[in-house]
Order: C-alpha cells, then sequence, then structure tokens
C-alpha cells in the first residue's frame, strides 16, 4: 500500500516538473530584457551610421534636414561603411596618393575636396580600368584624356600617369566651374558630362543638380563624394580603426629622364636593378613591353629604391593623423 502511494506521489510529482519545465524550455529563446543580455545572444552588430546635420563640401554648407538630401547621404554612409574592405583600401592608399594629388589641386586652384573625386572614381587604384574603358585614378575616357592633352595610344597611356592625368582633371573641373558655379554641380558633370548636366538644369528649372532627377548613378554620384569626405575624414567614427603601420606609405624612388626610346623595358628595368613588374608597378603608362620615341619627346621615368622596395611599416607616418588610432 505504501509503495502504491509513493509511486503515485512520484507520478504525480513528475507531471508536476514537466509541466513547469516544458514552457521554461520553449520560451528559454525567447529574448527577455530583465534576464538576458543581447552580447549572448547576437553574435556581431550592425548599426546605422550617423548622418550629420551639415556637411561642407568645396566651401558650400549643404543640410541633411531635407528628406531627399537625408536619405540620399545616409545611403551612401551606410554603403562606404559597410563595403569594408574597398573603404579600408581606400583609406590606406590615401596616405600614400593624397600628398601627390593635394599639391597639384593647391596650384591648379581647385578645392582640395576633390582629392575625394579619385576615391569614388578609383578607390585610388592607379590602374583602375572600368568596363567602359575609362582609366586610371580619375577615371578618363580616351577622347577625353587626349582632349586635357594626356598622351594615349597603344605604346603610352598618360591616364595612368598620376600626376598628369590629375592635372588634366584639375583642368576639366575648372572649366565646369566657369559654367556652373557650383562645385557639386561641377562633381556631377564629371560623372554625366557637361551637355546632360546643362540641359537638365535647364528643363529641370534648377539651380544646381543636386536638386536634378537624375539617373541613378549621378543621383547617387554626388552623395557618394559627400559619403567620401565624411567616412575618410573622420574614419573611426563610421568604425574603422587603423594603426600607423597598416597604412601604405610614400614609396621612395630616384627618376631617369629620357629622349630616346627603350627597346627592351625588362632588360632596362633589369639595369636599374630592378623587376619588368616594378618597372611598370611605378610607371603604369608604360602600356607595352617597350617605349616607342620616335618624336623624341621627354618622358620621366621613376625607379624605385631598396628603401621603397623594402618599407619598415612600423616607421609610416600618417598622412594625417586622425586616419589612425595609436
Amino acid at each position: 500500500m505504501k509503495r502504491k502511494y509513493l509511486r503515485s506521489l512520484g507520478i504525480v510529482l513528475t507531471v508536476v516538473y514537466v509541466g513547469i519545465s516544458i514552457p521554461l524550455l520553449l520560451n528559454s529563446t525567447r529574448f527577455d530584457t530583465s534576464r538576458d543580455s543581447l552580447h549572448n545572444h547576437v553574435s556581431h552588430f550592425t548599426a546605422s551610421p550617423p548622418v550629420p546635420q551639415q556637411v561642407t563640401f568645396s566651401g558650400q554648407h549643404i543640410a541633411m534636414d531635407r528628406y531627399d538630401y537625408r536619405e540620399r547621404m545616409d545611403r551612401e554612409l551606410m554603403s562606404f561603411t559597410y563595403m569594408h574592405s574597398s573603404t579600408l583600401l581606400s583609406l590606406k592608399r590615401a596616405n600614400r596618393y593624397f600628398p601627390v594629388i593635394e599639391p597639384i589641386l593647391k596650384a591648379n586652384g581647385i578645392p582640395d575636396d576633390f582629392k575625394y573625386l579619385a576615391v569614388i572614381e578609383s578607390g585610388l587604384n592607379h590602374l583602375a580600368k572600368s568596363p567602359a574603358g575609362a582609366a586610371g585614378m580619375w577615371q578618363f575616357m580616351q577622347a577625353t584624356g587626349r582632349e586635357y592633352g594626356l598622351e594615349v595610344n597603344a605604346n603610352i597611356d598618360e591616364r595612368y600617369h598620376l600626376e598628369k592625368a590629375t592635372r588634366a582633371a584639375c583642368a576639366y573641373l575648372k572649366k565646369s566651374y566657369e559654367k556652373y558655379g557650383n562645385w557639386l554641380s561641377v562633381a556631377a558633370a564629371y560623372n554625366a558630362g557637361q551637355a546632360r548636366i546643362s540641359s537638365q538644369l535647364e528643363k529641370q528649372m534648377a539651380d544646381h543638380a543636386a536638386d536634378l532627377w537624375l539617373v541613378e548613378e549621378t543621383s547617387r554620384y554626388m552623395f557618394r563624394l559627400l559619403a567620401a569626405k565624411e567616412v575618410l575624414s573622420h574614419p573611426q567614427r563610421y568604425g574603422f580603426m587603423v594603426r600607423k603601420e597598416q597604412l601604405y606609405p610614400p614609396l621612395a624612388y630616384t627618376t631617369d629622364t629620357l629622349t630616346v626610346g627603350i627597346a627592351n623595358l625588362a632588360q632596362y628595368a633589369q639595369s636599374k636593378g630592378i623587376t619588368y613588374a616594378q618597372l611598370k608597378d611605378f610607371n603604369p603608362w608604360l602600356r607595352a613591353t617597350s617605349l616607342m620615341n620616335k618624336s623624341r619627346r621627354t618622358y620621366v621615368l621613376k625607379i624605385p629604391t631598396q628603401e621603397g622596395l623594402y618599407y619598415d611599416p612600423q616607421k609610416t607616418v600618417p598622412y594625417h593623423t586622425e586616419w589612425v588610432i595609436d
């Protein structure tokens, strides 16, 4: 009798235990703010980057309180913030190329902020080429490059010559500013062409390109430029933590001025103590295995030094201190 009672009691207790446990087990995957921590349930966080109340581009103050401006800026900030590898590469390369680009912009009367145009055009990749055929850091098409004084042929393509292409870009930008008197409209014309921007300003009776209804690429282009400046000016605000040694330093080189051709660039490189690949990397405007020069033009080749070939990352100096966390 006692044994039967204990067995019945055990069954009752088991049922009660299961009745209590099942709801707890079923609810264990639900987040309870009084019981759980976010860190226990989320492997990583994705936050929306802050949109500034106002941005400044080339001396122009642009408020972000209007719905379309704010949301276009928000889209491009998210794009730059979460395309981690390309944004990090642009930041690292900026340490090498901004010291070259900035003085040329200044000497030609172009606002410093236009260095970010090279960022959105090519990611500061000196070998960049688009499917449409635009080439170099400033992404000139062949015809436009020639129009602005660049030599472009099968042997030489100065769209890949950073200094010359930057000066050509300055000439294009200056001509656009004479037409529009607004630097953001100048940026839009760099993407879409002056003819299209001029015609749309007239048809839509707008004062500047940011207020135009344009194809998505050009409409985004202006705000990509603003976002590039914002993120690269304040990388830590957008989650990019970079140390000094992770930046790419300017590479040391000497120059060789030539007024004659070079029959074999590989042999020439070997005579300078470097590889053919290194010669081409420092002079990407050389497009063939030889340098033809029947007209005896003057060309200046960059020859990397041993210091340039084997730099010490620990000695890298940041061009802008706000880029790094140390």
